[in-house]
């Protein structure tokens, strides 16, 4: 008995004796730490000056706006210093009451020089920043906080070892372990990553950010605001609000009060602004070598460099709360074993009971705070990253050269901006797992070695195998989401162009075929789909499933090998497979983020390497007072530098200030190039081009920015009401301003949709007029409007305004060209002659061909019946009558002003483009039972919540026979064989494992196929919905639907609807095996599971609004990249860049405000959720420590443990959140579901006939029309007759109706009164295809497809090439494209870029040739072309057309004096005249007579 005792009781000493040593060295390592620390401290004080830095006021307030932690740091350091010296002071008693041996000596003397230590540093902190403006704490002491946490931690891990060696330790240790941990873990926070980014950022925000602070009334505390606007709470919340976010409780109060509006989300803190993120990336990126203004030096590396040393510190710290998070997650399963031993052992003491329970808890909360902060930074990373991104590759963009701009179309660049930088900011999520997963697989296999043995590497093997076997899954889902974003960027591309040319395609009646492509695009893709959607469903057995199969290997070895399992054992394992189920799962999405990421990486980097416009094309002058403003030397230019065919040849040019040049010749001979390559748009091959002064710009295309009116003609320069009311004088837009509800803050729609094609021009105008700029290049103005504006334009603008500039014009109106200083004359890209008009009249046959032209139209006309009357008028012979007849027109418009006055106070209620809509409050409880109800009436989900439910009993199942199964101890005789245990394990384990494959395809059938169901349902009714719909819906709000929120229903929504199930049953299952332990749990379940509704309800309401103010702010800039990037050059001859890069920037900001909040809101819930879940374990593990001994079997109690582990209600709140959150993607596309529709395509009882119209006769009997019920008639009892075969012309004032009324002929708009009737048939009565599809029309605005040239002339492919080349000789194409290369195969560019605005109104009337029509609508169709060849054109048309109704809209009047009869319409939409042009002629007196005089007299040969 003796010699048995004696070896235990020198392994006792050995053990006492190796713990006071290990104790005594780690004190003396900290005592010397402490005591170098205090000596190098004195040393660098000392030898430093006694100097205070001064800084000015804005970095005190810069100070006082951040989380500056000077008072909690020094607080910090105190309460060390003072905990230090107690601990010595307790020490010392001690020594002094029970003896002093080594180990309470060298204690002392580090809790001594620890007392120092922090004394000095506490004293150094209060007299370097109580008085000063200091706002970064030294390195030296920043590097010490990161070392002591560091030390601590270590002190912890080892004392806790020595602990579970059963080794005893002073209270004293813990109590300094605990306070070291926790203080060092708040100075590590503030030294490592507060500080130091401050101080980084505070040269960045100096300069961009205007930070202003009030003071609060009775107080000196301060509130930080930008720009005007609060900043988020976030920016000054003390330390335990951060920890527990509690400064989002004011943004969720107000969202529980109120529905939350954009304005009461406060503005990002100033650091995380988007102006300075950009800032702070660019410095990286160019301090790389690389310069955001050049291109070819950027590759992907530089670009994941410059990402990561812009936020390196952000990336150290979620590395840190990582590191923290798995090791807190790996002490549950490390402990059930002891826990388990506790239970079944009759003499443990109790306290033991009590440590375990506190390491539990206390793990737990360490596990939810390192949690909550690493996925909170991980977002703001996430939010940083596309802050970055968005800003850089919206600069690149503004740079872009034109040349690249045809290439590189605007969709693949919205692709880039929302696919692209949506992946790299989301891989943030993963950033970390490249070493966590491979850390979680060796501690989970390192506690199963501590339990199972050799076992754990079965175990190990397994593991790798379903890893493996989950990488060619992740190799299909890479391959099939590959397929699908593919897919789903040729569907996007069609809807984005067919809602782009949305009135086209319903004028032709090409909306249904164009629907049906996109569906059968959509088809395709949903192929794609349910591969993806099945490949992951066998991800997620496969995820489900990890645990059992890596657990029923592992247990059979085991029984295999003869090796003792007891329910410690058991239980400790079945945790650690849980928790090893994340890195199998996670591996191939990690796998898969990489490559994805990668790949969007190079995407980016591509883009960035793009050529740029070269600046130096164009050498810009000083302005030291050189007559020449504009010159030209042997210039030679190409649109594509890589083609040896040259754009412009030859190019000499002199302009000297002050003069007028005006620019013509045929369509195509490069007229608009030559302005281009005078803005350096154009690529020079040789030659030079200097300018001097600054320069205006108004493109043939109109470029409008959707927005007030006054905004865009101002375009950033401030308001100068007396040059602003005489420009819109000018331009003649001050009565359509009146006539407008809302004057110049009237909203645009997008493109300017709700704009005439002459009041686009002349905003245009305008805004180029109050630049007032030195050289002005005007492209076509007149083009667009008609005689009566034009000539007004003409004089007020380029005669009196711009007399004194240079003004270089591009016109085809002859009648303009007497009056310049200098006429081009251009053919074939060269300048042919060069001179006054009548210098080069006679010295060349270019000018002769396009003078005669126009003289020959003339010529016809006065051969027309009542020539003399014109003669008359020509000569002004009746200048009285005129007179007379001008003012009493005048006296009619200003009476219908003021009925338009009257009638916009009463009928205006809003403007035509209004704020996008969006639900408010709780989403309707008839949206997810739409959803879940919409496949099979909802057929199928009984099925997937039966399959779920008998998953979890299975699996609960098995867990309990593993436990009652085995016994509580090895000493224990085992109740069953080893093959009976584990033959009942694996069958209750296939059996769950077929649930799972079955609730996963159940739930991706139902996915897929509800998905395909929405999408058809809300794009047929957005085809069929009205023209007025896309007039007031910007493009984006539809694409958004189309794209962001179909992509939610068809991946998203599915799955989270399967978590929440999951969740919800877990938990279910989970209360259920912790109450039948002890009932009284249930005391507990109920209060915490109402608190989490609580908080869940609290939390929904403003989170919702967050969410959804998410979608509504992330399509504005997408808009404005795509408007930016159509305005390009208008932007860059402003020298706007900066002010829309600044625009960029703030509807980013705009973008991350709802988004940072929503991440702080989530984050708020689930720390409250992990807490009471925290809790709640705890009082459960009490209860079975107080339960007596014997009760309960300890295997059960410890299976408790075991679940009691994943127990929280936070998983069924996050996922009933998420789900909510996204199911507000299936309430907006929902909304576009219940549009108003179109009337029917086809009436089947009031079917006209094939032949019909056989004559074309028109009857238009008291017509009024208004675009939207809100806003103002824009035709008024418009009534008369146009006889069949006729060629009827209409005139009027811009503005006055004549493009609503071929609309409302066509019914794009239904009239609010009065009838159409066509051949004896109300157009009202019959279906809109039928009506749309007789009809033939060419636009005011040429509209060319992306595609081929035969599929724009022949998109429904009813003719043949023989009858296609025909329609394009007879439109004067033939030859232009014989030279082309693959000739009707030519590719045409987005919007038809690579034509001219002539050529591709020219393809239009090639369009209707085809069709041959009996009544054929020409709207300004020969506008953007050349005398000569509008009047081929008329000829040709009056030779084709002879038998057909032709109405034509015109402003040339050559293009309608050899019509039948004339429709002339007054400003207020009224007929003012109509009878044939000869019979208005005679009738001296007569608008169209007025009008006549006023185009013939500014013709001065």
């Amino acid at each position: 008995m003796d010699s048995s005792e004696d070896p235990k009781n020198d392994m006792n000493i050995c053990k006492e004796n190796s713990q006071s040593s290990v104790t005594i060295l780690l004190h003396g390592f900290s005592a010397s730490s402490h005591l170098i620390l205090l000596l190098v401290l004195s040393i660098i004080w000392a030898c430093k000056r006694r100097t205070m830095p001064t800084f000015d006021s804005s970095k005190r307030m810069l100070k006082n706006s951040r989380l500056f932690y000077y008072w909690p740091t020094l607080i910090s350091c105190m309460g060390l210093c003072f905990s230090d010296l107690l601990l010595c002071v307790f020490n010392y008693l001690s020594g002094y009451r029970y003896g002093w041996s080594d180990l309470k000596f060298v204690a002392e003397l580090d809790f001594t020089f620890r007392t120092l230590t922090w004394f000095i540093i506490s004293a150094y902190l209060f007299i370097q920043f109580s008085h000063s403006s200091e706002h970064r704490f030294p390195i030296l002491l920043r590097i010490w906080w990161a070392f002591y946490f560091l030390m601590s931690c270590s002190y912890l891990a080892i004392h806790l070892g020595l602990y579970w060696k059963h080794l005893s330790l002073l209270f004293l240790q813990w109590v300094s372990d605990g306070i070291s941990v926790t203080f060092g873990l708040f100075l590590c926070y503030v030294g490592l990553f507060e500080k130091g980014r401050e101080d980084e950022d505070f040269n960045i925000l100096e300069p961009l950010m205007k930070i202003s602070s009030s003071r609060n009334n009775g107080n000196n505390r301060q509130s930080s605001s930008v720009d005007g606007e609060t900043v988020t709470p976030y920016a000054n919340a003390n330390l335990l609000s951060i920890f527990t976010f509690s400064w989002m409780g004011s943004l969720l109060a107000l969202g529980y009060r109120k529905t939350l509006n954009l304005e009461d989300v406060p503005q990002l803190a100033i650091c995380d602004s988007a102006k300075v993120v950009f800032a702070r990336f660019r410095n990286k990126f160019e301090s790389n070598g690389d310069n955001l203004g050049s291109s070819g030096q950027v590759n992907t590396l530089k670009l994941v460099k410059a990402l990561i040393l812009s936020s390196w510190k952000e990336i150290i710290w979620t590395a840190l709360f990582s590191i923290v998070s798995t090791l807190a997650s790996n002490v549950g399963p490390f402990f059930i074993d002891p826990f388990v031993q506790y239970l079944s052992s009759p003499h443990q003491q109790i306290y033991k009971g009590y440590m375990l329970v506190f390491i539990f808890f206390l793990s737990m909360l360490i596990k939810c705070l390192s949690n909550r902060h690493l996925f909170f930074q991980l977002r703001m990373m996430g939010i940083r990253v596309r802050a970055s991104l968005f800003a850089l590759i919206y600069k690149k963009s503004l740079r872009l050269s034109s040349q690249i701009k045809q290439v590189h179309t605007s969709g693949e660049n919205v692709n880039l901006m929302s696919v692209d930088v949506e992946r790299i900011a989301f891989f943030s999520w993963y950033l970390h797992d490249i070493w966590r997963v491979p850390t979680q697989v060796a501690l989970a296999l390192l506690n199963l070695y501590r339990s199972l043995g050799l076992a754990s590497l079965v175990a190990f093997v397994v593991t790798m195998i379903l890893m493996l076997a989950n990488i060619p899954l992740g190799k299909l889902q890479e391959k099939f989401q590959g397929e699908l974003m593919d897919s789903k960027d040729r569907r996007m591309k069609v809807t984005s162009e067919a809602l782009r040319n949305m009135r086209i395609l319903k004028l032709q009646g090409w909306e249904m075929k164009f629907l049906a492509k996109i569906i059968g695009l959509r088809n395709f893709e949903t192929r794609w789909l349910k591969k993806l959607l099945y490949t992951s469903a066998m991800s997620t057995f496969v995820y489900m499933s990890a645990p059992m199969f890596v657990s029923m290997v592992t247990f059979g070895f085991c029984v295999l090998m003869r090796v003792p399992l007891d329910s410690g054992k058991i239980l400790t394992a079945i945790a650690t497979f849980e928790m090893l189920q994340g890195p199998i799962y996670n591996l191939p999405d990690l796998i898969s983020a990489v490559i994805q990421t990668k790949v969007s990486l190079d995407r980016i980097s591509s883009f960035l390497c793009l050529s740029d416009l070269d600046l130096n094309i164009v050498q810009k002058l000083p302005k030291d007072g050189a007559k020449v403003a504009v010159e030209i030397v042997k210039g030679n230019f190409s649109w594509d530098f890589h083609s040896p065919n040259l754009t412009l040849k030859d190019l000499n040019i002199r302009v000297y200030h002050g003069m007028s040049v005006a620019v013509c010749g045929s369509t195509g001979s490069g007229k608009s190039s030559l302005l281009s390559c005078i803005l350096g748009e154009v690529h020079k091959v040789s030659g030079a081009i200097r300018l001097n002064g600054t320069k205006a710009y108004v493109a043939q295309s109109p470029w409008i920015q959707s927005g007030k009116i006054v905004d865009n003609i101002l375009f950033g320069k401030e308001m100068d009401k007396e040059r602003y009311e005489m420009i819109l004088e000018a331009c003649s837009l001050k009565k359509d301003l009146e006539l407008c509800a809302f004057g110049d803050q009237t909203i645009i729609g997008d493109r300017g949709i709700n704009l005439s094609g002459g009041q686009k021009q002349r905003i245009q105008i305008a805004r180029a007029l109050y630049h007032n700029a030195d050289i002005y290049l005007l492209d076509d103005p007149f083009s667009a409007v008609d005689a009566h504006t034009g000539t007004h334009l003409f004089k007020e603008c380029l005669l009196r305004i711009l007399g004194s500039k240079t003004v270089i014009y591009v016109t085809h109106q002859v009648d303009f060209l007497p009056s310049a200083d200098l006429i081009l004359v251009m053919r074939d890209g060269r300048i042919t002659q060069a001179g006054k008009y009548e210098e080069i009249l006679s010295s060349g046959t270019d000018f002769m061909e396009l003078v005669g032209a126009h003289k020959k139209a003339l010529a016809d006309f006065n051969s027309i019946k009542g020539g003399a009357a014109l003669n008359n008028l020509t000569n002004g012979e009746e200048d009285y009558n005129m007179l007379c007849s001008e003012n009493s027109i005048q006296d009619d418009e200003e009476q219908e002003s003021k009925n338009y006055k009257i009638e916009k106070l009463v009928e205006s209620e809003g403007q035509l483009v209004q704020e996008e809509m969006r639900e408010k409050g709780v989403v309707s409880l008839s949206i997810y039972w739409k959803y879940v109800t919409a496949v099979y009436k909802g057929a199928l989900v009984p099925l997937i919540l039966l399959a779920q439910i008998l998953f979890q009993l299975l699996l609960i199942g098995s867990s309990y026979w593993m436990v009652l199964a085995t016994p509580v101890s090895k000493d224990v005789r085992p109740h069953f064989k080893g093959s009976t245990l584990i033959f009942v394990y694996v069958a209750l384990t296939l059996g769950s494992s077929l649930c799972v494959v079955i609730r996963s395809i159940l739930v991706v059938t139902t996915g897929y196929k509800t998905a395909t169901l929405l999408f058809n349902k809300m794009h047929k009714c957005i085809f069929h919905a009205p023209l007025s719909f896309f007039d007031s819906t910007p493009i984006g709000r539809i694409l958004n639907r189309a794209s962001i929120d179909q992509s939610e229903v068809d991946t998203s929504i599915p799955h989270q609807f399967e978590e929440l199930l999951i969740s919800i049953i877990e938990f279910l299952g989970t209360a259920a095996v912790m109450s039948q332990v002890a009932w009284q749990m249930l005391i507990v379940f109920i209060p915490m599971t109402v608190t989490c509704i609580w908080y869940q309800q609290y939390y929904i309401s403003a989170a919702r609004e967050l969410s959804r103010l998410v979608g509504v702010c992330q399509a504005p800039i997408t808009q404005h990249f795509t408007e930016s990037s159509l305005g390009l050059t208008t932007i860059r001859c402003f020298d706007q860049e900066e002010r829309f890069m600044n625009t960029n920037l703030k509807l980013v900001d705009g973008f991350s405000r709802p988004k940072f909040h929503f991440s702080g809101a989530i984050e708020w819930l689930c720390f409250r959720m992990d807490m009471l879940a925290s809790i709640t374990y705890a009082i459960s593990l009490v209860f079975l420590i107080l339960l007596p001994k014997g009760v309960l079997n300890p295997g059960v109690m410890g299976l408790t443990v075991a679940y009691g582990l994943g127990f929280s209600l936070h998983g069924v709140i996050w996922d009933l959140s998420s789900l909510e959150n996204k199911i507000i993607s299936i309430e907006r596309i929902l909304q576009y579901t219940y549009i108003t529709s179109e009337l029917p395509l086809l009436v089947e009882e009031n079917r006209p006939s094939c032949e019909w119209p056989l004559q074309g006769e028109i009857d238009i009997i008291n017509l009024q029309v208004r675009y939207a019920p809100h806003l103002p008639l824009v035709l008024r009892g418009v009534t008369c007759t146009f006889p069949g075969g006729m060629n009827i012309g209409i005139v009027g004032r811009t503005g006055s109706g004549k493009s609503t009324l071929v609309q409302t002929l066509f019914r794009m708009l239904e009239p609010t009164s009065g009838q159409i009737w066509i051949d004896g048939i109300d157009i009202s009565k019959i279906g809109l295809h039928d009506l749309r599809s007789k009809l033939s029309i060419i636009p005011q605005d040429p509209i060319m497809f992306e595609g081929t040239l035969r599929s724009n002339l022949d998109p429904l492919e009813e003719y043949t090439d023989e009858q296609i080349w025909e329609a394009l000789d007879r439109c004067q194409l033939g030859d232009e494209v014989r030279k082309k290369e693959g000739k009707l195969n030519f590719r045409v560019t987005e919007n038809g870029e690579n034509w001219s605005m002539g050529q591709r109104q020219l393809v239009c009337l090639g369009r209707v040739l085809l069709k041959k029509s009996k009544v054929l609508v020409l709207d300004e169709a020969t506008a953007s072309v050349d005398t000569a060849t509008d009047y081929l054109i008329q000829k040709m048309l009056r030779e084709h057309f002879s038998k057909s109704m032709v109405i034509t809209v015109a402003h040339r009047i050559t293009s309608i004096l050899d019509v039948d009869k004339v429709l002339l319409l007054d400003n207020a939409g009224r007929v003012l005249e109509f009878d044939s042009p000869t019979k208005l002629l005679e009738i001296k007196s007569s608008s169209f007579a007025k009008l006549v005089k006023e185009y013939t007299e500014r013709y001065t040969p």
